[in-house]
């Protein structure tokens, strides 16, 4: 009988199991080359959907709101409200939205779902406990006051680039939904809401400021801009009217210029459904080529099923095409490799190399040659997104005789011209650190800055280390700086795009043995022993995302995910550990849950949005992580070199 652990059979079921997933992950292919999976996240998006319509006054898409319906009643928890990611505890903002929305979908509020979500919803404080944008949606509607939502004038867009509070030192995603907001907030403006519903009995009469979910708020801070929101509303009504139109109309520059298309104001929906109101509320026709642009995005977020349907947060098709085509690559074979050449030569022309974006604001001399995570969002390309690219382009050149010459120099020259200082790389911007603004009323959602962080850098070092950047270089030194001081005292990192130490130590791991830190090292040794010490009875790895939570303390054991398995066992075997026993039982683990189209099923959530706030569901991530994983497994145990000789 074979044991458990015996490697010739373990490596034949890696392979049998790495060929049914490259087969499909092929028929999951779109015909242009490209991958795109769902990217689902909370109640809050589709919820806010219906309501948009609403707000609009739009004819009645019943069967379409009678199937985000059935969506919303699924995902509501044993709690009897609505968690942020799968099997979440009760979420007072996310639960107060949908609420609404099944309210205005029709829903009796004497329903059992309906009257247990009320009694939930109140026990927690009501809707005067929900976080600033519930806040601001309800005002919208004329269902809560305007006096609860913290101020931020439209005047702020006016302000100098050397003001503390600035648009520049936030991050992109909030620059894009603030911007439009900001008329909304001037303009006050009342929804059409033809049925007239609103959710006064989720009030209990009890005010409660927003609370933060920043981790890094300073109590002297917080007293500073309180108190400064409670002169900016005594004062409301006595700006200039000249000076107010004349930042109006700069929101709308600034939003014109970014609406990108169908694919919307940064490519995100909070952003799009604030650009669609905010042209309403200023009196632009339906058919009015910003406004009907805006609005088409939005749709085109939608995902509509046979019995369901949901709103997208966004989508990634850049992310999933690189990512999968990663994993073809290492499956290997002619078919695999004709699919990710495929792949490459869809997101070849997606490189911007003609829009200087935001991020010029702080670094104007450095020339744009990055790719978006979207189909198009020239204004807003990531580095984590664009390191990737590069890496499966520098991976499959010599194979495919292809020239990505050009392109990856023009990526590695606009990505170190975004190193912050410190010697990391945050998502969209250089330096955009300014940890104070934190403190603001308004970010109660603690995410308004886009700072270095481990991942991010660590997939430029894996780039450069790909690409065969010197260790002792200048640039290598300081962003190996930065990861070491990140480390965790467990041995792990923190992860602030995917959940979440495991996500990290990946990501690091693969950077330290591309850039030829020595694996024996201290930094690399205390990870490994991390993951194996974490890893679950089943083989598998798994995290929540509670391990965001402000009070963590240590890992907390959860359920196994293909994902998170798929990343562990990358990262100990990027730190040389393929033969280890941790190693063989995750890639049993992984051949055996195998499902019978050859994919893996996965309803946790895995993908990071905003820590402690919003968490995102890629279901593109059981389908090419775990291949990647077994088909690197494969080709290292049949390898005469152990050594991982790319970057991921």
């Amino acid at each position: 009988m074979a044991t458990l652990l015996e490697t010739p059979d373990l490596v034949a079921l890696a392979d049998a199991a790495t060929t049914r997933a490259a087969a499909a992950l092929a028929d999951a292919q779109r015909p242009d080359g490209h991958w795109v999976f769902e990217l689902e996240a909370d109640a809050t998006i589709p919820a806010e959907y219906v309501l948009l319509r609403h707000y609009l006054g739009e004819p009645r898409a019943v069967e379409l709101e009678a199937k985000i319906g059935r969506y919303l009643r699924r995902i509501q928890g044993a709690h009897h409200g609505w968690p942020l990611f799968h099997g979440g505890a009760f979420d007072i903002s996310a639960s107060v939205k949908a609420y609404y929305a099944l309210k205005m979908i029709g829903d009796d509020v004497d329903a059992p779902h309906m009257a247990a979500a009320r009694r939930a919803i109140l026990a927690a404080g009501g809707a005067e406990a929900a976080n600033v944008f519930t806040r601001i949606q309800l005002a919208l509607f004329g269902a809560g006051p305007w006096k609860a939502v913290p101020t931020l004038p439209v005047e702020l867009i006016l302000l100098p680039r050397w003001f503390p509070v600035h648009l520049s030192k936030m991050s992109y995603w909030a620059r894009t939904v603030i911007v439009p907001l900001l008329v909304l907030a001037a303009k006050q403006p009342v929804a059409r809401n033809p049925l007239g519903i609103t959710v006064d009995e989720l009030y209990t009469g009890r005010a409660k400021p927003p609370e933060s979910k920043a981790a890094d708020t300073k109590r002297g801070w917080t007293m500073f801009f309180n108190g400064l929101d409670v002169v900016l509303k005594g004062v409301e009504g006595l700006w200039p009217k000249r000076l107010r139109a004349r930042a109006i109309q700069r929101c709308v520059d600034f939003t014109v210029e970014r609406l990108n298309g169908e694919d919307g104001l940064g490519a995100i929906y909070p952003a799009m459904a604030n650009s669609v109101m905010m042209f309403d509320c200023l009196g632009y026709a339906e058919d009015h080529p910003h406004r009907a642009i805006a609005r088409k995005s939005v749709e085109n977020l939608l995902v509509v099923k046979d019995d369901e349907a949901y709103c997208q947060p966004c989508v990634s098709p850049v992310w999933d095409t690189a990512l999968a085509a990663h994993a073809m690559l290492e499956a290997g074979g002619v078919e695999n490799e004709a699919r990710a050449d495929a792949a490459l030569e869809w997101l070849r022309p997606l490189q911007v190399l003609d829009v200087k974006g935001d991020w010029a604001e702080q670094r104007p001399d450095v020339r744009p040659g990055g790719w978006a995570f979207q189909y198009n969002n020239a204004h807003y390309p990531d580095l984590d997104d664009t390191a990737v690219v590069v890496m499966a382009m520098d991976r499959a050149a010599p194979r495919s005789g292809a020239d990505y010459r050009a392109a990856v120099e023009r990526a590695v020259e606009w990505t170190m011209g975004l190193q912050s200082k410190g010697g990391g790389w945050g998502a969209f911007d250089a330096d955009n650190h300014h940890h104070y603004l934190n403190n603001i009323p308004f970010a109660d959602h603690g995410a308004l800055l886009d700072p270095a962080t481990s991942d991010v850098s660590a997939r430029v070092v894996s780039m450069l280390g790909q690409l065969g950047e010197p260790l002792d270089s200048p640039r290598m030194r300081e962003a190996l700086g930065f990861l070491e001081r990140e480390q965790t005292a467990d041995g792990s990192w923190f992860g602030r795009w995917g959940v979440n130490y495991i996500y990290g130590t990946w990501s690091v791991l693969c950077a330290l043995n591309a850039a030829g830190v020595d694996a024996q090292s201290a930094m690399v040794r205390k990870a490994v022993a991390w993951l194996v010490a974490i890893q679950n009875k089943d083989g598998g790895w798994g995290e929540d995302c509670d391990s965001y939570d402000l009070a963590y303390t240590g890992h907390t054991p959860a359920p196994s995910t293909a994902s998170q398995t798929g990343w562990a066992l990358l990262a100990l075997m990027a730190a040389g550990e393929v033969d280890l026993p941790a190693v063989e039982r995750g890639v049993r683990y992984l051949a055996e849950t195998q499902a019978e189209d050859g994919l893996w099923g996965q309803e946790m959530y895995t993908g990071g949005g905003f820590p402690r706030v919003f968490y995102l569901r890629y279901h593109g991530y059981p389908k090419y992580f775990p291949l990647w994983a077994l088909a690197r497994y494969r080709n290292l145990k049949r390898s005469n070199d152990r050594r991982v000789t790319v970057g991921m």
